[in-house]
């Protein structure tokens, strides 16, 4: 019979250290679905992203890209776009109704456009809090996950020592399946905190792409807005 495997130690361990292996099952379980889901949707804002971004700059009316926001859920750049295209048609409201010459084609100011760079600016970071949801779970698995095992090491050595103070004879052959069992809980520790680190790098770096191209596509906005009612 096999001794020495990962599962044969994962299923002859002691009551604690099952406890810690479990713990650490449940952190590298959310973890892993967590990274996959945001991989998905990362995939998909990436995808969409290039295809309404190419509508916006072929589109003659601004009105055109909202109405087509609806297909483009996926990602944050219609969001922002929508939230910019409420408040730009706000503002040209209130420029109309305190023109007091002959109304012709609407001027915004630039307490008007500052106003729409501000709804940008909301609506991005709004879409920022979205893609950082569950984050902190990758950061908590990453950081806590090695000390967990390392508890159930110390606390299987502990028990190991402590079993072979209560023998005559100590022996390697004694002490060696404890220390094989306590330092498991480590090895569990760091296969679920390795992952995650990754994981959370990864993902943290595409959201500075997602903020940073926001931040493009914002700029293009209100310079398109500026030349038409500037």
């Amino acid at each position: 019979m096999d001794t020495g495997g990962f599962l044969w130690l994962a299923l002859h361990t002691s009551p604690f250290a099952s406890l810690i292996l479990v713990v650490l099952l449940v952190f590298s379980l959310v973890s892993w679905t967590i990274m996959v889901r945001k991989w998905l949707t990362f995939r998909q804002i990436e995808h969409q992203s290039r295809s309404f971004i190419a509508l916006f700059r072929k589109s003659a009316r601004l009105s055109e890209v909202n109405q087509a926001c609806e297909n483009y859920r996926g990602t944050p750049l219609s969001g922002i776009f929508a939230a910019a295209y409420l408040e730009l048609n706000a503002q040209l409201q209130s420029s109309k109704d305190k023109e007091t010459g002959n109304p012709g084609h609407p001027v915004l100011t630039e307490r008007n456009l500052a106003g729409v760079q501000r709804t940008l600016q909301r609506a991005a970071a709004a879409e920022i809090s979205v893609l950082e949801r569950s984050m902190s779970w990758l950061a908590t698995t990453a950081s806590v996950t090695p000390f967990i095992g390392l508890l159930g090491t110390v606390v299987g050595i502990i028990t190991a020592f402590n079993g072979l103070g209560s023998v005559k004879t100590a022996s390697i052959q004694a002490v060696a399946p404890g220390i094989a069992d306590a330092l498991f809980a480590t090895a569990a520790g760091l296969f679920a905190a390795i992952p995650a680190v990754i994981g959370y790098n990864q993902l943290v770096h595409r959201i500075k792409n997602v903020a940073s191209e926001m931040d493009d596509f914002s700029t293009e906005l209100v310079n398109l807005v500026e030349r038409s009612f500037g």
